[in-house]
């Protein structure tokens, strides 16, 4: 059977509705993690949905114990069919947010696929059911285009607490590390870069939240009886706060900011053009570090954000000076940054620019990570993307957002290759989120080819990969 044959059979597969049943009954499974009364859900799509998936196609299951969260365990699926053949690693997550039924609009709901408008809509059809359900396709319709093989080793391992920043999954990832013992890693989530252009990102910006706080004292004062005698600490803090990033946007903290972009990744960038879908909001050119392009700023660079900025009482304003005020910022960052050392970086700036009030305190993050764009690996998906599609694909150095690729690059040392099934107005998180029929089906067109491709030529794709790093890489 021929690439293209194996890749029509998948399609075929799609548009006769069996593709749409499964999803159905997956986004039916109510698996919101951040919930603790949906423990029976959450196991119910282990039983239900991926277990089954994974048996139909000879894979042993296990499920493994979360040494951090108990409530929310992990799945380990192997396929060994040749120790000497490549092994390649998958991830997919089968919890959701929080429904929030109320907020749908009329005739959706989050637990019942509907379709409407070329999209189906429900909780998990873009974040992450519809997207591991492509892949889960794509590796069975190559599963039986082979006659019961995949013609390379395969291990996926899934988990229920993603939504609640991946628990236990660095413990666990250390602890099968010599099981899993993979040679790459190919998963989806996330979203690509527009609707019209399929992606691929090679790892995530880090993300570090700390607060910020001014304890003055104890009450609030009359600000007319005591206005010019006491510190405002609402002001201090804003001012704090500024002298850490200015009114455009720009980091005021050498320490906060990367290195310089490479020239090689200022030509993977100038092909790049974010927020050009009709849903998108406008952005503001003049926001951010000066000189760069949209695309430089957004996957290139980092980001101080305030996220929340609290001080008296917004609800009912008193005319009384606020006894404290906190906030809590976000760093996104890129590689390079050296964000472990973030706390006391802005600790001196604090003390030296003369806010030694403000305490820093809730500090917690996780790295950056990006792989090497001038792999082999990186061209040979690239080209595997565009005879799918037909469509020049977005080459994305790391998605600009986060997720746990720290585990997968840093714990496992595996080569990352992430292939979005969404796109950005998907409404992930929110209500009326929804997975467009077209970027599924073409979905399915390169999963299909890629796993196709891996057990046609895996281990000539791994020789030079091999070879491309022994000679240093990038």
């Amino acid at each position: 059977m021929t690439t293209q044959q194996v890749i029509a059979q998948a399609l075929a597969w799609f548009d006769s509705g069996h593709f749409k049943r499964v999803l159905a009954e997956r986004v039916a499974i109510a698996s919101e993690s951040q919930r603790s009364d949906r423990d029976e859900e959450l196991k119910r799509y282990y039983n239900d949905a991926f277990i089954p998936a994974f048996q139909e196609m000879g894979f042993t299951t296990e499920v493994i114990a979360n040494p951090v969260n108990a409530a929310r365990p992990f799945l380990l699926a192997s396929r060994e069919e040749d120790a000497s053949l490549p092994t390649v690693m998958c991830y997919g997550h089968g919890d959701v947010v929080f429904g929030d039924d109320a907020r749908w609009s009329d005739g959706l709901s989050p637990w019942t696929l509907t379709e409407r408008d070329g999209s189906w809509y429900g909780r998990g059809t873009a974040d992450n059911k519809g997207q591991h359900t492509v892949n889960l396709a794509a590796l069975e319709q190559v599963y039986h285009a082979r006659n019961g093989r995949l013609g390379f080793n395969c291990v996926w391992l899934c988990e229920l607490g993603e939504e609640m920043s991946s628990p236990g999954l660095a413990a666990v990832c250390e602890q099968l590390k010599a099981r899993i013992d993979a040679d790459l890693f190919i998963a989806s989530d996330g979203p690509r870069l527009s609707a019209d252009r399929p992606t691929l990102f090679l790892g995530s910006r880090g993300c570090v939240n700390f607060r910020l706080t001014i304890n003055a004292r104890a009450k609030d004062y009359h600000s007319g009886n005591w206005g010019g005698l006491l510190s405002n600490p609402g002001t201090q803090l804003a001012n704090a706060i500024a002298s850490l990033v200015d009114g455009k946007g720009e980091i005021q903290i050498a320490a906060l900011k990367p290195p310089a972009l490479t020239p090689s990744l200022k030509t993977i960038l100038a092909d790049i053009t974010p927020a050009r879908g009709e849903n998108d909001p406008a952005t503001d050119p003049a926001w951010g570090e000066p000189g760069l392009s949209a695309a430089e700023k957004l996957f290139g660079w980092n980001t101080l954000e305030v996220l929340s900025f609290l001080t008296g009482n917004p609800a009912q304003p008193m005319n009384a000076i606020p006894g404290q005020a906190t906030a809590v910022c976000q760093l996104r960052f890129v590689v390079g940054t050296d964000w472990q050392r973030l706390e006391q970086a802005v600790r001196a700036h604090l003390d030296a620019h003369g806010f030694s009030m403000v305490t820093l305190s809730e500090v917690r993050g996780t790295p950056a990570t990006r792989f090497d764009p001038t792999d082999p690996l990186v061209d040979w998906v690239l080209a595997a993307m565009n005879d799918a599609t037909g469509k020049k694909p977005a080459l994305l150095p790391n998605l600009g957002g986060s997720l746990p690729n720290d585990v997968f690059a840093g714990i496992l040392g595996l080569p990352t290759l992430w292939v979005p099934h969404s796109y950005p107005a998907c409404g992930q998180h929110a209500p009326d989120e929804h997975l467009l029929i077209a970027i599924a089906r073409e979905g399915l067109a390169i999963m299909t080819r890629l796993f196709w491709e891996l057990g046609e030529k895996g281990r000539e794709l791994l020789a030079r990969h091999q070879q491309h790093q022994a000679g240093g890489g990038q």
